[in-house]
This record gives structure tokens, sequence and C-alpha cells, in this order.
């Protein structure tokens, strides 16, 4: 039985101009080719031709020395614009779970692919709240200047390891059950998604550079996948982002390093350290680690 309940961290979700689009891809760190690397026969950005942010989070080693399995964790943006050969493909790659981190304006102006009473297709999680309501956004934008947007998604990070445990317990709980493929996304594919796969990529034991590389590959992935999204009356359009300056824009829509280094500065600040946030806040203790690394790591 399909459980559809319905999730904004509306910061990633803005209004493109070309403007913008051009000083955020001039000023993106460039990943490493750690983070980008492919082996024979995969791709970290899936070839979908609707795909925003559509990766795979296979093949990265671990301090052990292992490697995460290919084609079982990914993470990504908004699916509203996956086609009809994406959802075969997707099926094809035996996809069981989606958990949409989105907020309900966010899913109803791009809705996902699967409807409540789709037949077929996997098992969709999601929660109904407003992401302005719950302070993840400012309500008078009118005077933000780059660094004023910078120190706020900064502040953000830390804010979503909190505001976003229980869904972020509810998909581990999904893997721990063995219910994968599995894949998370919100509206970009960066900030609450970001989030989640750097605690995913944590508790299978990957090491945080890897981890930071990862998150900064939304710079090389995300921008074309968003300037052909805009326009169509979906989650980009009508925003009042339109209105902020590009240099603005490109800090809220930019995948920062300074914004993930927050979050594991909050990791590292709970009882224990990372370690111990995911007991304490993630239900995972020693076995359920080792349980995760035996579903989603190869041996060495």
């Amino acid at each position: 039985m399909k459980i559809r309940r319905i999730a904004v961290f509306g910061a990633s979700m803005l209004a493109l101009c070309t403007p913008a689009l051009v000083a955020w891809r001039a000023e993106a760190q460039a990943p490493t080719a750690s983070a980008g690397s492919q082996a024979p026969g995969h791709q970290r950005l899936l070839p979908l031709e609707g795909g925003r942010n559509f990766r795979d989070l296979g093949g990265y080693r671990t301090a052990d020395g292992r490697t995460v399995k290919w084609g079982m964790l990914f993470r990504s943006g908004s699916m509203a614009g996956l086609t009809a050969s994406d959802l075969a493909s997707l099926d094809a790659r035996g996809l069981r779970v989606v958990c949409d981190f989105r907020d309900h304006a966010e899913r109803a102006a791009e809705p996902a692919p699967w409807g409540a009473d789709a037949a077929s297709g996997p098992t969709v999680f999601a929660d109904d709240y407003d992401g302005m309501a719950i302070g993840l956004m400012p309500k008078d934008m009118a005077h933000m200047t780059p660094e004023s947007a910078r120190a706020m998604m900064t502040a953000s990070y830390p804010t979503m390891l909190r505001t976003f445990a229980p869904q972020y317990k509810r998909m581990f709980a999904q893997l721990l059950a063995g219910h994968a493929p599995l894949a998370f996304n919100c509206s970009a594919g960066k900030d609450r998604t970001g989030v989640a796969a750097a605690l995913l990529l944590t508790a299978l034991g990957v090491p945080r550079e890897t981890v930071i590389e990862d998150y900064l590959l939304t710079n090389r992935y995300l921008p074309a996948a968003l300037a052909a999204s805009a326009g169509k009356g979906g989650a980009l359009d009508g925003q009042p982002w339109s209105r902020l300056r590009p240099e603005v824009l490109g800090a809220f829509m930019k995948a920062d390093r300074a914004y993930i280094e927050a979050a594991f500065g909050a990791l590292d600040a709970h009882r224990g350290g990372a370690e111990g946030y995911l007991a304490d806040e993630m239900g995972l203790g020693p076995a359920q680690i080792e349980r995760l690394r035996a579903l989603y790591l190869d041996r060495a």
C-alpha cells in the first residue's frame, strides 16, 4: 500500500534570470575528480531527459576501503520533469522508494510523476508543511545582500538537521528495511537533499571531504536543468526571487562549501559528534550502522 503523506526549503527554488545563472556558473566551486568520477558502466548523473540533479551516490570509497553500491541510493531535485522514457528507465533500475522533502506548495507547483492513485511506481513518502511558516526563509527579502544571503543560507543548514530530522529518520528506516533502490529529493536537490546525502554518506563511512565534494557537484549539474525548467509554470516561476540582484540570487542558488560545513559543524557539536547525532536523532546505533553498511557497501 502506497503511503502518500505530503512536504519547503524554498531557498533553492529561484526564479532564474540569465545574469544570475551566468554568475553562478562562473563562481561555482569546481568539484574534484574523485567526487565526479564514475566506474565503467555507471554514471554519476543519471541520463534522464527531464532529470534535475538526479545523481547516483554509488562508487564513493569509505574509510575502510569499501565502496558505496551503484544503483541503490539516489539524490535528486524535483522529479516533475521526468518523461515517460525516464520513468521507464527508473522502473528498470528497480526504484522502490522516493523520500520527497518538499513542502505542499512545491509539490503542488511541480507534482511528482507518480499520482496518488498510481497502480505502479515507487512508494512516495512526504510531509505537509509550510516552508515559510517554519522560518526557513525571511518574509522580507527586499534588502538582501550577497553577504546576508550567504549568512542566512549558512545558518539554515544546522536548522535543517533539527527541522527535517523526522523525514531523514524515516529515510534511514526505509533503508534499514532494505527498501531500495531509494531516491530522496527536494526542489533543487541541493539543500535539504544535500544534508540528507551528507548524513547518509557519513553513516556509510565515506570521508567528510568526499561528502563535501559530492555536495559541490550540484554546481556542475544543476544550472542547465534549472534553466530548462524556467518559464514552464513550475516552482521556479512567479517567485519573489526575480526581484533580487543576480549576485544575491547566486548566493542562494550556489552549493557553497560553507553551507554544508555549517551542518557538519552542528554535527560535531552534538554530544558524541556525528556518531552521536546519528544514534540520538536517526536511531542508528552500532547494529544499525553495521546493517546499513552491509546492505549498501561493496566489500573491498
